[in-house]
């Protein structure tokens, strides 16, 4: 399969950092293809601009979201990696989906008004790590919240078909050998998500 991975973090040490190198690893060691787009170090404008719409309503594209248009295009199977802050997704990378998922590439209203889900036909996981604590995530019902918004709200409204969403709590807190667990995961769901 081919395999697109958006990460999204600002430190090139952090543990998704790990997760994104783990996940490549075993991913490759299943002869997959994989791209990373990692959108600190590519200075990604996560600004969706009145000039965005414009070009794009006269099928000028600009040239940033056309390119990771083509790299989506190209995907069997979608990936997104990054923390959860303040119960969401980063600015940087919520501004990709509010450019690169744009109406006419992701989704398009048809005339009865239903929703037309142009990226049908491909598999998506979202691996989030946060300093939370697990138990309260799932205590307050932030999980479910996090999957609607993001599985639902973004993969299934474009016709991705969600195959998991990895969260890892606590992340600051915990040791090492936690932390390698945890990487264990991410190799095995690897293995075993992603259907042909």
């Amino acid at each position: 399969m081919k395999h697109l991975i958006v990460y999204c973090h600002p430190n090139p040490d952090s543990f998704n950092n790990a997760i994104v190198d783990a996940f490549i690893g075993s991913l490759k060691e299943q002869s997959h293809e994989v791209v990373v787009r990692d959108l600190y170090a590519m200075r990604f404008d996560p600004v969706l601009k009145a000039s965005d719409f414009e070009a794009m309503r006269e099928g000028n594209t600009p040239t940033d979201i056309k390119t990771e248009q083509e790299h989506v295009k190209w995907a069997d199977a979608f990936t997104m990696v990054y923390p959860i802050w303040w119960t969401g997704l980063p600015a940087l990378i919520k501004g990709y989906i509010d450019r690169v998922f744009s109406y006419g590439f992701a989704y398009a209203y048809a005339k009865d008004g239903s929703i037309s889900k142009l990226l049908a036909g491909k598999q998506g996981l979202i691996i989030n790590t946060h300093g939370t604590p697990s138990e309260i995530y799932s205590k307050t019902g932030m999980y479910d919240g996090l999957k609607i918004t993001s599985d639902t709200g973004i993969y299934e409204f474009c016709g991705i078909k969600p195959v998991g969403h990895l969260f890892f709590g606590s992340v600051p807190q915990i040791d090492d050998a936690a932390r390698k667990k945890m990487l264990e995961e991410v190799k095995e769901k690897a293995i075993h998500l992603f259907k042909i």
